[in-house]
């Protein structure tokens, strides 16, 4: 009896050690993804300059997300194709300018608040394991606020721009985009969109706008995770 106890205090013992050990390298880990990310969110891209800075584009901030906005329609991309305002449940059809992000498709669909995420969800978004989702919101009115700063840019940057965005939006093979039907939209003028690409702790919503500014050879964070760091370079 007695060595049966002491080998189950072994056990527990064991077991304590190694449950201690996973604990200290998972918030190691995290210490160090939060200090790199520090870091290389200081060091940003250059802006190509360009004398041709005839479109206005704009980035968004709701303090946790970055959307990138542009003109809904204009000569070089007609966005009306692919964010049609007959998918929003609204009536209006008024639009000047469209908003768009990209995000984890549990995140955008199934957690309308932060007290709605449960840690399948998280586990799942950080770790790359399930689908993403684009979004995109319409507007009648864009300019330039504490939440939303504007940036001038070229024709051939617009296009670059253009491209990064429309290549993550999946398409039918009518090459048309794949509209969500959902109730989880934030307002009567949004709505969700099938995308490409995986989002995970290493490619966020925020890397992803990041990208779009990287993209069209605006100024950007080496990599971000955060919204903040995007900001920060474009507070004027």
């Amino acid at each position: 009896m007695n060595l049966t106890t002491r080998n189950l205090g072994s056990v527990l013992k064991w077991i304590l050690r190694k449950t201690l050990r996973v604990f200290l390298y998972f918030l190691a880990f995290i210490l160090l993804y939060l200090i790199i990310g520090f870091i290389l969110s200081r060091i940003s891209t250059s802006k190509e300059l360009s004398e041709d800075q005839t479109i206005e584009i704009f980035v968004l901030f709701n303090g946790v997300h970055t959307d990138v906005v542009m003109p809904y329609t204009n000569n070089v991309k007609n966005w009306k194709r692919t964010f049609p305002s007959s998918n929003t449940r609204g009536t209006n059809t008024d639009f000047n300018w469209v908003s768009v992000g990209w995000g984890d498709k549990g995140f955008y669909l199934d957690t309308p608040t932060w007290g709605d995420l449960t840690f399948k969800t998280a586990t799942k978004a950080a770790f790359g394991l399930s689908t993403a989702a684009v979004h995109a919101t319409l507007y009648k009115n864009m300019g330039e606020s504490e939440t939303a700063k504007s940036i001038r840019i070229s024709k051939e940057q617009y296009k670059l721009l253009v491209n990064y965005i429309d290549a993550h939006v999946r398409k039918s093979k009518l090459g048309l985009s794949q509209n969500i039907s959902t109730n989880a939209v934030y307002g009567d003028d949004d709505a969700f969109y099938e995308s490409r690409g995986i989002y995970s702790m290493f490619h966020t919503c925020n890397t992803w706008a990041n990208g779009a500014l990287k993209a069209c050879k605006q100024r950007a964070c080496l990599w971000t995770w955060n919204s903040s760091s995007i900001l920060r370079l474009h507070e004027k």
